[in-house]
């Protein structure tokens, strides 16, 4: 079973920014990976985006699709190209350079 949240305003010309969360179950370090990417759109994405949630506890073979071999990883599928970041998202500036949110040089 997939969860999906869902927060996208639907300005025109914007870009919706697609995310997969893979987790298993509902572990602290998935719970902490949860959280810090929410905070991190809603700050940085301003409501155009939307997260996936795929507990690989209940469907391991979703892992195939996105080649997930470790646990949290987030995969950005939109816009492309496909981005993957490991872990429970607590560096917020290796997020978002590593998601190309902010380029490298824009560091605040």
């Amino acid at each position: 079973m997939t969860d999906r949240l869902s927060d996208t305003a639907n300005t025109k010309g914007s870009e919706i920014w697609q995310l997969r969360l893979y987790v298993a179950g509902q572990t602290p370090k998935s719970l902490v990976a949860f959280a810090n990417l929410k905070k991190i759109c809603e700050e940085y994405l301003h409501g155009q985006y939307s997260i996936e949630i795929i507990d690989l506890s209940q469907q391991p073979h979703l892992a195939i699709e996105d080649s997930i071999v470790a646990l949290p990883t987030l995969v950005r599928k939109l816009p492309e190209p496909i981005k993957k970041i490991i872990g429970d998202l607590s560096n917020t500036e290796k997020v978002l350079v590593g998601l190309q949110i902010i380029p490298l040089m824009d560091k605040h």
